[in-house]
């Protein structure tokens, strides 16, 4: 886009919703996957950030209290140079970009400065973080109105210019306060002052629509003491009104089975949008943090060995998700017509590499009892015909010789295939930090590779703080092989080595140990 032709570009400011990504709009969605560059805030969904197009440039941009990683002075400065330079600029605010944030402020400056730009509005957390609790802020019985109220002064002020005194004293309605915490003794004191009942049904409701959602409920006159026993903390939505009473009979989102559980997802984010959606429709918090990526390798003279093959017998070997991918975009393009891969058998290393190639209406001819390469080389050398036969061994670069010596000593012929390679990313320094801060409960591996990739990002010290409190998940004994071989435990081994049966066994451990889910 924009940066092509170098004409001035736009600045989009969409609000990503207040933390489930699936909460995004279908316009805010298709703008990501077209611009340039996003500059996003803290509390942006990770998901939406982790899962762009490699070509999008990312710049964090986050604000906690009394911290700002980039000052907003700066952030205008950087949208508006951005968008002179052609790009088309996502500026990703948390919730909607003109509630309660600067997307007024930020709109206002790219207008002075005469700088295209457009709002795409996006959920606010008042809204859907006490839908997410079982609360609805208006209800025909008890609230005709809401009001949507700042507990949070800005700077400049030396109070806060609210009418706490009018809104004590209107009746039949809610009352939502948003960034409250630090105020909320101040607050709740001015609501009684004013004559609200001491009594009024209150919630506070931390990290709403997250996994780790927590709801507390109590009168307005015990909401402080509550927030403070519990240590409440940022970012907090409190609910003032009888609306808040329907909380118990009506919260749905707390009572999924795998609720409030933080589960570390390794793998390759364009591979993992699938399960990063079932983990969180479960109910869990997926913290989506890839060790590798992919990238695809083109080797000209290997396809020439392929097409040259006169072989009457001839074996594809397929030992990865990622091999059939890249092997089945580069046969299309050199050879052409699909048809032509029935002149080859096909072994797949498991049932995952199988359901791959099901996609393509491809069925394995040959599939080992155990998903491990050396247990498909070992078994596919003992089936009659493969001496003599031309093996294409479709692989990536971190893949081991076993397939090649293996199969060589039966006498096939061998031609390696390398079709993508695996490489080790590094993590902007927010991500590590904030992984160490708040630990995964669970972590995830579907690849020995991607165990790999997680040692050669952390330090050792690193690596022990983020999995020494954590339950290790492993699809298959190749893969637990290299956790063990980083000295990291393996609690939970998938028994068939898919990514399905992965989730079934969190399943069977969560239903098997209620206590062990978080309170």
């Amino acid at each position: 886009m924009g940066s092509k032709d170098k004409n001035p570009g736009t600045v989009y400011l969409i609000g990503a919703g207040p933390g489930d990504p699936d909460l995004i709009s279908l316009k805010a969605s298709r703008i990501l996957k077209r611009c340039d560059v996003v500059i996003y805030d803290n509390l942006v969904p990770e998901e939406l950030v982790i899962t762009l197009p490699a070509s999008v440039k990312r710049q964090y941009a986050g604000k906690i209290a009394n911290h700002h990683s980039l000052p907003q002075s700066s952030i205008n400065v950087l949208m508006v140079e951005l968008a002179r330079e052609g790009q088309t600029v996502v500026r990703l605010k948390g919730g909607d970009p003109f509630v309660f944030g600067r997307g007024g402020e930020e709109a206002q400056y790219l207008k002075d400065h005469g700088v295209s730009f457009e709002v795409v509005p996006g959920i606010t957390a008042g809204i859907a973080a006490p839908e997410y609790a079982g609360i609805p802020i208006t209800d025909r019985r008890t609230s005709s109105y809401v009001m949507l109220i700042t507990g949070h002064k800005a700077t400049s002020k030396p109070v806060s210019d609210v009418p706490w005194d009018w809104i004590g004293k209107a009746k039949g309605g809610t009352v939502v306060v948003y960034m409250g915490v630090a105020e909320i003794e101040t607050i709740v004191n001015r609501l009684l002052e004013a004559g609200m009942a001491p009594e009024t049904p209150a919630a506070a409701i931390e990290r709403g629509t997250f996994p780790t959602q927590k709801t507390l409920t109590a009168s307005l006159s015990q909401l402080p003491a509550l927030v403070s026993e519990n240590s409440v903390q940022p970012p907090v939505i409190f609910v003032i009104g009888e609306v808040v009473d329907m909380h118990e009979s009506l919260r749905w989102f707390e009572k999924k089975p795998l609720f409030g559980i933080r589960i570390m997802v390794t793998r390759p984010a364009d591979q993992a949008v699938e399960l990063y959606r079932q983990l969180r429709e479960l109910g869990a918090e997926v913290v989506p943090r890839p060790t590798i990526k992919t990238e695809e390798v083109f080797d000209p003279a290997a396809w020439s060995d392929v097409r040259d093959l006169t072989a009457e017998h001839r074996w594809l070997v397929f030992t990865s998700e990622n091999g059939v991918r890249y092997f089945m975009s580069q046969w299309q393009q050199e050879i052409g017509d699909v048809r032509s891969l029935s002149r080859y058998q096909i072994a797949a290393v498991g049932a995952g590499t199988a359901r791959s190639l099901s996609s393509y209406n491809l069925s394995p001819d040959f599939l080992p009892d155990e998903a491990t390469t050396e247990a498909l080389a070992k078994q596919l050398a003992r089936v009659p015909g493969l001496g003599g036969a031309a093996v294409v061994r479709v692989r990536g670069n971190l893949a081991d010789d076993t397939v090649e010596r293996i199969l060589s000593g039966a006498d096939a012929s061998i031609l390696p295939l390398p079709v993508y390679r695996t490489f080790f990313p590094e993590w902007p320094e927010e991500m590590k930090k904030s992984l160490l801060v708040r630990p995964p409960e669970v972590i995830l591996f579907t690849s020995g590779s991607s165990a790999e990739g997680l040692a050669n990002i952390l330090t050792a010290d690193e690596l022990k703080v983020l999995t020494g409190g954590a339950r290790v998940v492993s699809i298959g004994p190749s893969t637990s092989k290299k956790i063990r071989s980083y000295g990291m435990n393996v609690d939970i081994e998938s028994g068939i080595h898919t990514i399905p049966a992965i989730i079934d066994e969190l399943l069977k451990y969560y239903e098997a140990r209620p206590n062990r889910r978080p309170q």
